[in-house]
């Protein structure tokens, strides 16, 4: 199984970017996927999840502001991202919790992409 994000970049205040992650692999099921980001010198922290009856978790400094959604039949993963501020800028990951696959169960992180938020 992997996971693999896309979207990332640099991006004026303000702006939009949309990443995407897609698992791979012979998957059978997910019950969470979602996004967590962790900047230079910061821990890892959680930004979005969306459970596989759609049900959506955000944290705080991004509600309002960024969307999370799947597409079940491509195993994919999206983080809409609105109106972002320079302290929206890390590395993002995306997880996997509950991934059920032919050979194996567990959960499963990406390998990060980067969002630069700077003027």
């Amino acid at each position: 199984v992997r996971l693999v994000e896309s979207g990332g970049g640099l991006v004026q205040p303000g702006g939009s970017l949309r990443l995407s992650c897609a698992a791979s692999g012979r998957i059978l099921s997910i019950n969470v996927m979602g996004w967590y980001r962790q900047a230079p010198g910061k821990q890892r922290e959680f930004v979005a999840s969306i459970a596989s009856g759609s049900r959506r978790n955000y944290a705080d400094s991004v509600k309002g502001r960024f969307t999370i959604s799947r597409d079940n039949a491509k195993n994919t993963v999206y983080l809409q991202m609105n109106s972002l501020k320079p302290e929206d800028t890390a590395v993002y990951l995306c997880n996997t919790v509950g991934l059920r696959s032919y050979s194996d169960y567990g959960d499963y992180w990406g390998q990060g992409t980067q969002v630069t938020v700077s003027s």
